[in-house]
């Protein structure tokens, strides 16, 4: 499978970056996986993980917590509100995730930020059961 560039890029520093076969992204309308030369696209993400099938057939799972992704001509870059590989996920660090997000359902004070937190947190919580942390 020929490769591409791929980058993800936290506000602390650049998690990856590298050439790629293919990359599952958690973007907010479902999941799609990215191939070399990918019509151009902007997403916005949902909290999930990146699954990235490297060359020569290794494989990565980052775990993002919102964010961009943005397919372009030159490859996908993700710009990640947090990111940070499966296997360096703190359990306990995650569970202050979804208590910070159960504070913004309470503080909500329209219907929309209201639906919006709820969505967050919900995804926080299905994260959880499917990583089984």
């Amino acid at each position: 499978m020929p490769a591409f560039h791929f980058e993800l890029v936290s506000p602390e520093k650049l998690i990856f970056a590298g050439d790629v076969e293919a990359v599952t992204v958690p973007g907010l309308e479902g999941e799609f996986t990215v191939l070399k030369s990918h019509a151009p696209l902007m997403s916005t993400l949902k909290p999930g993980v990146v699954s990235v099938e490297g060359v020569p057939g290794s494989k990565t799972k980052l775990f993002v917590r919102g964010g961009f992704a943005d397919v372009a001509p030159h490859g996908l870059t993700i710009l990640a509100e947090y990111a940070v590989p499966l296997e360096e996920l703190d359990a306990a660090e995650f569970s202050a995730d979804i208590k910070a997000a159960e504070g913004e359902v309470a503080a909500a004070q329209t219907d929309e930020t209201r639906r919006l937190a709820v969505e967050k947190r919900d995804h926080l919580l299905e994260l959880k059961a499917a990583l089984g942390i």
